[in-house]
């Protein structure tokens, strides 16, 4: 019985396991992305829904004249976006909840929130 059975047909066998299984891990491995843009002191949206044990990306667009620092301390994030421009910023796997977010040059009117399901 299992001299019918080719040492290639097992390698082809394995290799084919093989695909499916990095696939299905790469897919699961994959990020969300979320847009957020930020112009006179606001975020838009203010408030973000992702979904819970999820790597994210923020792609932060920076509409305004002036430089402005993205910073959520409960998701240790801290970054500064130049005048004009954006950022990437990479967010590991969170639990339920809610996190809020500044532009900490303007931290008293400039907050948003990442609502975590």
């Amino acid at each position: 019985m299992f001299a019918s059975i080719s040492f290639r047909s097992v390698c082809v066998a394995v290799a084919l396991a093989g695909v499916s299984l990095f696939g299905a891990i790469g897919a699961r491995a994959q990020s969300t992305e979320i847009q957020i843009s930020y112009k006179d002191k606001a975020f838009t949206p203010a408030e973000v829904s992702i979904p819970a044990n999820t790597a994210v990306t923020f792609k932060v667009k920076n509409l305004s004249d002036k430089a402005m620092e993205f910073e959520s301390k409960p998701l240790k994030i801290e970054k500064v976006i130049a005048a004009k421009s954006e950022a990437i910023i990479n967010v590991r796997p969170q639990k339920a909840g809610q996190y809020k977010f500044v532009d900490e040059f303007n931290e008293d009117v400039a907050i948003g929130k990442v609502i975590v399901k």
